[in-house]
């Protein structure tokens, strides 16, 4: 079920532009966007599309992506099931227009890869880690539109 190399899967719907991919990770893979060593803030959102909080915070992100283009860099990880990547996960970014990088989660050990994220992470969704190269936060929430601001205001001078 799980692999070690990493899978581009091309998106299936016609609406996608064919030379974009969901990418799909394992954690070793994924802890790369997890340590920043650059000036460029990074907003992980880990999420889910069964995930209602998750699904009312998204369009925040997507904000995010827009209004600090250059300067941020969101990463939505989904921790949805990998055998829904064509019947839940594409059809869900396809209908919400979601432009932000998307990656895929597929990693079961999630008793070893929680608490690499944040000690204090439960493992409950929605949950989200922004990061720079002085800085990094780790939420356990889900955000309003204005909370999401004031703190990627903390992290730069944007």
């Amino acid at each position: 079920m799980i692999s070690c190399k990493r899978n581009e899967v091309k998106k299936v719907d016609k609406e996608f532009k064919e030379n974009d991919k969901i990418e799909v990770y394992n954690f070793e893979q994924l802890q790369n966007f997890l340590q920043s060593d650059q000036d460029q803030t990074y907003v992980v959102n880990f999420w889910a599309t069964w995930c209602k909080p998750c699904i009312k915070e998204l369009p925040y992100f997507e904000e995010l992506q827009v209004k600090y283009k250059g300067d941020i860099k969101v990463i939505l990880v989904s921790l949805d099931f990998p055998s829904k990547l064509d019947s839940q996960l594409i059809p869900f970014i396809t209908e919400k227009k979601i432009q932000s990088q998307v990656i895929l989660l597929d990693d079961p050990y999630e008793n070893e890869w929680i608490p690499k994220i944040d000690s204090t992470w439960s493992g409950a969704l929605p949950a989200t880690l922004i990061l720079n190269s002085t800085k990094r936060e780790f939420f356990e929430q889900s955000f309003t539109q204005e909370e999401l601001e004031n703190e990627i205001m903390k992290f730069k001078n944007l």
